[in-house]
């Protein structure tokens, strides 16, 4: 083979490489593109179809055995599972009221029908006075969706209807609710209760996704902003980052002093109702006095509460508290709100970090001394009972409470901070709220509790003197 001949095949190889080359750049662009493609066109099905809506929608509703849900901590009826297998359809009455009727897929269970509901009261609103501060805004918005909000019906209000079945629930259904679970957006709930040996029981209990579409619609109605601005965080449980908390911005103090505040930190843990049912889901133990939360002997942990509403043990939720481990001082002060006139109280909880020597602080602002309910401690759960954050409305409420007081028009919000001011999230720490009435005999006594992650249990009494 001649020199000419090699020179010239070889070009044609280099040639040929080259146009292979970009033949298959080509290919690879090609292919990308069409997977590009695919998913894009997948990811708009799937978006439009997340907040797909009709003014009519059958959806579906999720019950638990008590083999599949072990760890509920609700009274359950000796009827409990008798009246199960429903379907859930919700209607749209107009922009913000709904019917949601429970239908039976038997002759024996009934029909229950949860009318004219308005849903702007179950959607966050931000209060007016936030709306000139975006971390206000952000956190009044998370908060609502990270708390509980259950209201409840009785059986006799004009917003029930119950008909057919075999006659039991139309003559034994006490109470119906309906709650918002304390989870991202569109985790929803629909509990039956009926009346044993002077108990409220729970004989139906089914959970559902409120239609995302309808969710948007609501909150862009209440609260006048484009719901794109914050459906990642309300969706997906994003907390915002080093928020400082401008506090005059809710309220203007009129005087403070010191107050007199002990702690007994022996005394053994208090427990009733919600705590004593949900013994099974405080997952620590040889916790016997408050003394144990704050020893730093052991961490402290619960059953996580999951989707789409129910606690799983398998799945713990550590807690951080160590970060309010040793309780300081309190202040107490006469504040009023920026948006009335109203005298109010605040109470600030100062507590060092064990672990950091960091200061950080409990703001309970908003709420009148002597307006408390005067109770024996043996009945703290009768008392105000509120989540943490900022037009929060209590945990458990009924549907007329909740139509007299919107909860964008309440002036109680509280928060932890740090020393700088910045949001902690309290849910990581393991605090959810806090329970407060007056001395059954002495009206200058406050007693003020602590609840911990979930309300699982108290983990702090702190007796405030006035005098």
């Amino acid at each position: 083979m001649n020199k000419t001949y090699k020179t010239q095949s070889s070009a044609s190889n280099s040639l040929l490489r080259r146009f292979n080359f970009r033949l298959t750049k080509q290919k690879i662009l090609f292919s990308s593109l069409i997977v590009f493609l695919a998913l894009l066109s997948l990811g708009g099905f799937w978006f439009t179809s997340r907040y797909k809506f009709t003014n009519k929608m059958a959806v579906k509703i999720k019950e638990l055995s008590n083999s599949e849900y072990p760890a509920n901590p609700a009274l359950l009826s000796k009827n409990f599972q008798r009246y199960a297998n429903r379907k859930l359809t919700i209607i749209k009455r107009d922009t913000t009221h709904f019917d949601f009727v429970l239908e039976p897929t038997n002759t024996k269970t009934a029909k229950v029908v949860i009318k004219n509901v308005d849903l702007k009261l179950f959607v966050p609103k931000v209060p007016e006075s936030v709306k000139k501060d975006k971390n206000l805004e952000f956190i009044a918005l998370i908060e609502r969706e990270w708390n509980r909000q259950q209201v409840s019906f009785p059986a006799n209000s004009e917003n029930i209807e119950i008909s057919g079945g075999d006659g039991f629930e139309k003559q034994n259904i006490s109470e119906i609710a309906l709650s918002n679970n304390c989870l991202n957006a569109g985790y929803w709930e629909i509990a039956l209760f009926t009346k044993e040996d002077n108990n409220k029981t729970l004989y139906y209990q089914g959970w559902f996704t409120f239609p995302l579409g309808h969710y948007k619609n609501l909150f862009e109605n209440n609260n006048k902003i484009s719901y794109w601005d914050y459906w990642w965080p309300l969706e997906h449980w994003q907390e915002p980052s080093n928020a400082v908390i401008k506090i005059n911005l809710l309220r203007n103090v009129i005087d403070e002093q010191a107050a007199n505040v002990t702690f007994p930190l022996d005394e053994r843990i208090i427990a009733s109702g919600e705590q004593s049912r949900k013994i099974r889901t405080t997952l620590t133990k040889n916790l016997i006095t408050w003394r144990d939360f704050y020893s730093n002997q052991k961490v402290v942990k619960f059953a996580a509460f999951i989707p789409p509403g129910f606690y799983q043990p398998e799945q713990t939720w550590n807690t951080q508290y160590w970060r309010i481990g040793k309780f300081e001082k309190a202040i107490l002060r006469n504040v009023k709100p920026v948006n009335n006139q109203a005298n109010l109280q605040e109470i600030e909880l100062l507590f060092t970090d064990t672990k950091t020597g960091e200061k950080n602080k409990l703001i309970i602002s908003g709420f009148k001394f002597q307006e408390l309910p005067r109770l024996p401690i043996s009945d703290y759960a009768k008392g105000l009972s509120m989540p943490l954050g900022i037009g929060v409305p209590p945990f458990l409420q009924s549907y007329a409470e909740l139509n007299k007081q919107h909860p964008d028009e309440s002036n109680y919000f509280s928060f932890l901070l740090d020393s700088q001011n910045r949001w902690i999230n309290h849910h990581q720490l393991g605090v959810d709220g806090a329970i407060m009435h007056l001395d059954q005999d002495n009206r200058n006594l406050l007693h003020l509790y602590l609840l911990s992650y979930e309300r699982n249990t108290l983990i702090a009494h702190f007796l405030v003197n006035r005098e």
